[in-house]
């Protein structure tokens, strides 16, 4: 079975660099925490390859269509991605994605937060195949997110030593 990088890069895919926050913020964590066989993933947003926060910025259902809030929320799964990379060195040792917390930038009234969700899910699950990317969900509607970004996702995966 070929590696998860071996999958990235036949399809073209280079991950992203290090988030960068908008200028004069500064984000006092981790973006990785590792604590025993668990790395715990602070909540990410859509980045450009640099690693700037990717446009569009807004509300899905409002300012975004679903569809760009699906494209947000890959572009989200390929920052996490280059953070556990950088974190573990080897995304192989990823043994199991055991939850994945969506927030969804939504306008009023809008409810489709899960179809959103699943750029997000879809990419790991092609990735890492049914077994290791299976992970339990959450996808909800938030009034605002910072720096208007349409989605962050924070997860939580198992991994060997």
């Amino acid at each position: 079975m070929a590696t998860v990088e071996a999958r990235l890069g036949a399809l073209g895919i280079t991950l992203p660099a290090p988030t960068q926050p908008p200028p004069g913020i500064v984000l006092p964590f981790q973006f990785v925490r590792i604590v025993g066989t668990r790395a715990f993933v602070s909540g990410h947003g859509p980045t450009n390859p640099d690693g700037s926060l990717a446009a569009p910025f807004g509300k899905v259902g409002r300012e975004l269509t679903i569809e760009q809030g699906v494209t947000a929320a890959r572009l989200t799964g390929f920052a996490i991605l280059g953070s556990l990379k950088r974190a573990l060195g080897d995304l192989d040792r990823i043994t199991a994605w055991n939850r994945v917390f969506g927030m969804v930038n939504s306008a009023a009234g809008f409810n489709r937060q899960p179809a959103v969700m699943n750029g997000f899910s879809d990419l790991i699950l092609d990735l890492f195949g049914p077994t290791i990317g299976a992970h339990s969900r959450s996808a909800v509607g938030m009034a605002e997110l910072p720096f208007d970004i349409p989605i962050e996702i924070e997860a939580e995966v198992e991994i060997r030593p």
